[in-house]
């Protein structure tokens, strides 16, 4: 029988085991334990299961942004030597992918086309070569209709979308009014266009039927709620359905939901009795999984003779396909990041023709902190301020909408203490020269919500005295394998290469997923206190109270004596730990924070933008491994630079097509592109957040990362640009003369 110790969140853990544990491992900057299987090309990724006897399929896309299929004509796909089948199912196959955490199927039924590119058909061959001619040879007969595809057109069309975690409408006080009479203010609008996550692994299913039992190897983040969305997308129950996604070459949002190919390779697997691989395309990946919406913000802010905010407006249109009611959350931050009696925030959707949009890294805070933290900067100038100082006159005291305490903020002392470091002291706009170039510094502030979510895990200690942690977990790229080695090892006295970590198999314990910056707090946390259920068991084997065990080197220390933890666990002890989340996510705001300091240069006659320098400070709870916490910052500030010079999805005015939908069209930043970046992290400890102690950081670092490019580009040049990306076509017609 597995023991388990259960802990909602509803009060706070005020002491940690990790204070009092000896092993030394919380917080090192230890390598990846994932690291030598990646670069040794070992780590095994979805597309890479050896399974016997397997078709692989190539997905058929509509090459229209509107319309209704009529038919299929297969014949010459079927005449391509080496083709098997060509699977159709206009009711099951998927329109689009699901959205990250939902438990019900995606929308299913691709009978009517809504956006270009739109998945209808699997082309199954003998090798990818003859799946692809196969694929190129199918002819579709569809009766094209007009798509909506004129975001700037259509924003009076715009509809509130249902609430969701958040609302999307939140108003007190008297916004409008507070701004007319305000003393200093500023009212503008920002737009971002859609953003790919780009990430280095695509899409890829092997599906698998073995005595009724399906089996997917997948690309996807979030593996326990992904079975919960295939279950329902092909009437299956829970033990006919078996994810396994052990490692997964990047997600940043993209893989959370079961996507079009998953779907197409169960069905076509099922059909043909054999093991069906479906890796999507470069072009596929960009044309039909899930992009960042579009945003339109008006930002308004208004403030008193001494800069204190008395109103915030932050109105916000996205996009989505017909029938999907996720919305871009640009105002998240917003609801809580500086004080002011009169707010607004509101979030409307405009129904359009384009694939779906869905979370993307930092989903909210990575946009809307760009108009947010741009609009603070113009009020600081508007007021005469120093940019940190007007944040800091504005530090509430308690969340300003909804009245209760903040778990720990620390946003002044991130801002001041990178300060310091960066060596803060502006100049006045378009006065720098170095050459023919223009300098300037611009900072931001970040913020990224921190929560809880329903994680399990099980730790085996084996006869030998190591352990194996298990849990459905994934590791995106994001150091999972190694955080939660560090958290049983330390906690069991156990050194790194005795916790044998195994995630991405919903076989084991379900866990939160990747996604949402909960990973390391939700299943680091159900470590903890499988972990905590394994001491609490060795103490009554050496007969002495939890309180008084040290466990240190594989050793069970108690009363005087020293006992090899092999010797007291017989054939074997198991735990399994669960969180949940509890009142602690009402009773208080949990939220990382951090400020960016950024120096660009910016050609004073091409307009070229080059990021020279760059530091931020951090305050993110506990550090579990600083340096997969550095790097997850260095990853998010890497964003940002993209979103604020050369991320954009470029639509075709006429279908909705994405045009650039590859990674030579699509710019993300590469080598040349970014700086040395600098990283601290404050240090700090979040009773409220988990046992841990710790926050998410893994979307905190790209949250107001753009921003800041935005007003170090505005400081070297005079020039404000509110349409993101920052190319130098928008800048030239400002450019000082020399």
């Amino acid at each position: 029988m597995t023991d388990t110790q259960t802990l909602r969140m509803s009060a706070p853990v005020e002491k940690s085991l990790l204070d009092t544990a000896t092993q030394g491992l919380i917080g090192l900057p230890l390598d990846r334990k994932d690291g030598p299987l990646k670069v040794a090309g070992r780590a095994t990724y979805a597309a890479e299961y050896a399974l016997n006897d397997v078709a692989y399929g190539v997905l058929v896309g509509a090459p229209v942004g509107l319309g209704k299929l009529k038919g299929i004509d297969d014949t010459a796909a079927r005449a391509v030597p080496g083709v098997i089948d060509v699977v159709v199912d206009l009711d099951r196959f998927a329109r689009n992918p699901q959205q990250g955490g939902e438990e019900t199927a995606p929308t299913q039924g691709v009978k009517d086309i809504d956006y270009w590119g739109q998945h209808v058909a699997l082309v199954v061959a003998e090798s990818f070569e003859a799946a692809r001619e196969g694929a190129a040879a199918v002819v579709l007969d569809i009766a094209e209709g007009t798509p909506d595809v004129d975001f700037d057109g259509r924003l009076d069309d715009a509809e509130k979308p249902a609430d969701s975690m958040i609302p999307a409408h939140s108003e007190s006080g008297n916004p409008d009014a507070a701004l007319t009479a305000a003393a200093v203010s500023i009212d503008h609008v920002w737009t971002t266009p859609s953003q790919h996550s780009a990430a280095m692994e695509p899409h890829a299913t092997i599906a698998d039927w073995q005595d009724d039992r399906l089996t997917l190897y997948s690309a996807l983040q979030m593996p326990a709620s992904d079975k919960k969305q295939m279950m329902k997308a092909l009437d299956l129950k829970a033990d006919e359905v078996r994810i396994v996604a052990r490692f997964v070459g990047g997600g940043f949002g993209s893989k959370l939901g079961v996507s079009t190919e998953g779907i197409a390779a169960a069905i076509a697997s099922q059909q043909l009795g054999r093991p069906v691989k479906v890796v999507m395309a470069r072009q596929q990946v960009f044309d039909a999984t899930v992009r960042r919406s579009n945003t339109s913000q008006r930002v308004a802010l208004g403030a008193d003779a001494d800069g204190k905010l008395t109103t915030i407006i932050h109105d916000t249109i996205t996009s989505n396909l017909p029938g999907e009611d996720f919305f871009e959350p640009a105002g998240l931050a917003t609801h809580f990041m500086y004080s002011g009696d009169n707010r607004r925030v509101n979030h409307d959707l405009v129904r359009m023709n384009w694939l779906l949009s869905g979370s993307m890294r930092a989903p909210g805070e990575a946009v809307g902190m760009i108009a947010l933290e741009c609009a603070m900067d113009e009020l600081a100038e508007a007021a005469g301020l120093d940019p940190i100082e007007l944040r800091r006159r504005n530090e509430p005291d308690v969340d300003p909408e909804k009245g209760v305490p903040f778990s720990t903020r620390n946003l002044t002392r991130c801002m001041e203490e990178g300060a310091k470091v960066f060596g803060w002291a502006p100049a006045e706009p378009a006065t720098t020269r170095d050459g023919e170039w223009l300098v300037g510094t611009g900072m931001a502030a970040s913020a990224r919500t921190n929560l809880t979510m329903p994680s399990s895990a099980r730790i085996t200690l084996t006869p030998s005295g190591t352990a194996i942690v298990e849990t459905d977990m994934t590791d995106i790229g994001t150091g999972t394998y190694t955080i939660l080695a560090q958290i049983a090892g330390e906690l069991l006295g156990l050194a790194m290469p005795q916790v044998d970590v195994r995630l991405g198999d919903t076989d084991m314990p379900p866990g939160a997923g990747s996604g949402g910056s909960w990973g390391a707090g939700s299943a680091g946390s159900s470590v903890y206190l499988a972990a905590e259920k394994l001491r609490e068991n060795i103490a009554k084997a050496m007969d002495c109270d939890a309180t008084e065990l040290t466990l240190k080197d594989g050793l069970a220390i108690a009363n005087n004596r020293s006992v090899p933890l092999a010797d007291l666990v017989g054939d074997g002890m198991v735990a399994e730990g669960v969180i949940k989340p509890g009142k602690n996510d009402q009773s208080h705001t949990q939220a990382a924070y951090g400020a960016h300091f950024c120096e660009v240069r910016v050609n004073a006659t091409t307009g070229e933008t080059r990021v020279s320098r760059w530091h931020s400070t951090f305050a993110a709870g506990r550090i579990l491994n600083e340096k997969t916490a550095r790097s997850q910052c260095f990853g998010g500030i890497v964003f940002g630079i993209g979103a604020a010079l050369t991320e954009e999805m470029v639509h075709d005015p006429r279908t909705g097509q994405v045009v650039n939908h590859d990674l030579a069209e699509y710019h993300v930043p590469a080598n040349a592109d970014v700086p040395m970046l600098g990283v601290d992290f404050l240090v700090e400890r979040d009773p409220w957040a988990n046992p841990l102690q710790a926050k998410g950081i893994g979307e905190l670092g790209i949250s107001g990362a753009a921003a800041a490019v935005a007003n170090a580009i505005y400081n070297a040049t005079g020039v404000r640009v509110r349409e993101l990306p920052i190319t130098l076509d928008k800048l030239l017609a400002g450019l000082p003369e020399r």
